[in-house]
C-alpha cells in the first residue's frame, strides 16, 4: 500500500499511511529498531503496546506519506457526534468500561472519517489521557463546549449524565438551526431559479426576437431599447461576467468569515425587520441553552461564559458576554452587564437576575431557551409567510416585465397597421 498513495487513502478512508521509525523495549529488555506504517504516532504506539513493547523514541519519516487527499475526506455532522453522545451515555451509565465504549462506538460508526477519529481517541485513553484531553485534539468535531462538559462529567463522575445532557443540547441546536435554514433557504432558492431563468431569457431568447424588431420599421419602446442593450452587453462580455456572478457571493461570504466582516454582518443583520428579530430570538436561545447547560454540568461561571462566547455564533453577543465575564471578576451580577449590553430583552435579563438570586440560574435559563425556541418557531413561520408572497412578486414583475418589454414592439406594430 505504500507504493500507492491514492488506493491507500481510499481504502484507509482519509490521508494516507505514513511511515514512522520507532525504537522500543520488549518484554526481555532488548531495544528493538525498526519502521511501520500507521496513521498517526498514537495509533503506532497503542499497536506496538498491544505487542508487549515499551517505545522509547518514534518519529515519522519525511515524505513517506504520500500524496494527502485529506480535501476528500467526509465530514462528520452534529448529528453523527450527538448520536455518539447518546449511545455513550448509555453504556457508561450501564457499567460499560470507557476503552469499550470506545471500541463498540467504532465498530458501528458508518462514516470512516469518525470511525477514524474514534479509533484515535481510544489509542489515546489507551495511553493515558483522558478522555476530554483525547477530544481536545479534533476540535473540528468536538467544540469546546462538547470538551468542558465531558471535563466537568469526569470531574464529577458523571460522565453518562454529562453526556445525555450534551445530547439534549445538540438535538436542541440542531433543531434550532434547522428552523433558521428553513426560513432563509426558501427564499435564496427563488431568488437563484430566478436569475438563471432571467439569465436565459436575456442570453438566448432576447437575440432572437432581435432580428424581428429590427425588421419591423418601428420605433422601440425604451423598456425594450434597455433590455436589448443589456442582452447585447451581456453576450459580449459574458466571458467576465458569469465568472463574476459566481465570483462575487464567494468573496462576500470569505469576507463575512473575516472578523471585520463578521462584526458588520452581525451588527447589521439585527437590525433588519423581521429577519433582525428572529436572529436575535435564535442568539438568546443558544446563549441561554448553552450557559444553562454548562452551569448545570457544574462548569465555574467564568469558564462557562468563556465557553459560551465562543459558541455564540454571533459577534455582538459573544463581545456582550466577555464584557459579563470581565463585570463577574470583578464582583458584579450577570443580569446587570446583560442589561448594558442592549442585546438582551429585559424580560431575559430580569429572569436571569431571578435565578441569580433564588440560585437556580441554571433551572431559570433552561426555561428561557425553551421559551425562545418556542419564540423562534413563530418568528420562523412568520417570516415565511411573509417572504412567500414578496418572493411571488418579485418574480413576476422581473419575468412579467421582460416578457412585456419583448411584445410592446408588436404591439405597437398591430396598432401601427
Amino acid at each position: 500500500m505504500p507504493g500507492n498513495p491514492v488506493l491507500c487513502h481510499l481504502l484507509e478512508g482519509g490521508v494516507c499511511m505514513a511511515t514512522f521509525a520507532y525504537k522500543a523495549r520488549n518484554w526481555d529488555g532488548k531495544i528493538v529498531s525498526a519502521e511501520m506504517e500507521g496513521e498517526s504516532k498514537e495509533v503506532c504506539i497503542a499497536k506496538l503496546r498491544e505487542k508487549g513493547y515499551f517505545v522509547t523514541n518514534i518519529t515519522e519519516k519525511k515524505g513517506s506519506g504520500g500524496i494527502s487527499l485529506s480535501f476528500l475526506q467526509r465530514g462528520v455532522s452534529s448529528q453523527e457526534v450527538c448520536i455518539f453522545a447518546r449511545q455513550f451515555a448509555t453504556m457508561i451509565g450501564s457499567g460499560v468500561p470507557l476503552v469499550r465504549c470506545l471500541t463498540i462506538l467504532q465498530a458501528q460508526a458508518e462514516n470512516p472519517t469518525f470511525k477514524k477519529i474514534i479509533s484515535q481517541i481510544r489509542s489515546d485513553v489507551e495511553g493515558g489521557a483522558t478522555f476530554s484531553k483525547s477530544l481536545e485534539k479534533h476540535p473540528r468535531v468536538f467544540s469546546d463546549l462538547f470538551c468542558s462538559l465531558v471535563k466537568a462529567g469526569e470531574v464529577g463522575g458523571i460522565l453518562d449524565q454529562i453526556l445525555e445532557r450534551l445530547a439534549d443540547y445538540l438535538e436542541s441546536s440542531e433543531n434550532l438551526k434547522s428552523k433558521v435554514k428553513g426560513a432563509l433557504t426558501y427564499p435564496v432558492v427563488v431568488f437563484a431559479i430566478a436569475g438563471l431563468v432571467v439569465l436565459a431569457l436575456v442570453l438566448f431568447v432576447l437575440p432572437q426576437f432581435k432580428e424581428i424588431f429590427l425588421g419591423m420599421n418601428v420605433e422601440l419602446p425604451m423598456a425594450t431599447q434597455i433590455l436589448l442593450g443589456t442582452s447585447d452587453f451581456m453576450i459580449a462580455w459574458w466571458f467576465i461576467i458569469i465568472p463574476a456572478i459566481i465570483a462575487v457571493p464567494i468573496l462576500i461570504y470569505n469576507f463575512f468569515q473575516t472578523k471585520t466582516g463578521a462584526r458588520i454582518f452581525d451588527t447589521n443583520i439585527l437590525r433588519v425587520p423581521a429577519i433582525g428579530l428572529m436572529m436575535r430570538k435564535v442568539a438568546v436561545a443558544k446563549f441561554t441553552r448553552t450557559l444553562g447547560t454548562l452551569i448545570a454540568s457544574g462548569v465555574p461561571i467564568l469558564q462557562a461564559l468563556e465557553v459560551t462566547s465562543q459558541t455564540a455564533g454571533n459577534v455582538v453577543v459573544a463581545e456582550a458576554v466577555d464584557k459579563t465575564r470581565v463585570s463577574i471578576r470583578e464582583g458584579e451580577s450577570i443580569a446587570d452587564p446583560l442589561k448594558n449590553s442592549g442585546v438582551f430583552p429585559p424580560m431575559v435579563v430580569q429572569m436571569i437576575a431571578v435565578g441569580e438570586e433564588t440560585g437556580e440560574l441554571d433551572k431559570m435559563l433552561s426555561k428561557i431557551a425553551d421559551f425562545y425556541d418556542t419564540e423562534v418557531d413563530n418568528a420562523v413561520k412568520g417570516l415565511t409567510s411573509i417572504i412567500e408572497p414578496i418572493v411571488i412578486v418579485f418574480m413576476g414583475v422581473v419575468i412579467g416585465g421582460i416578457v412585456l418589454a419583448v411584445f410592446m414592439p408588436m404591439l405597437k406594430l398591430v396598432n401601427a397597421t
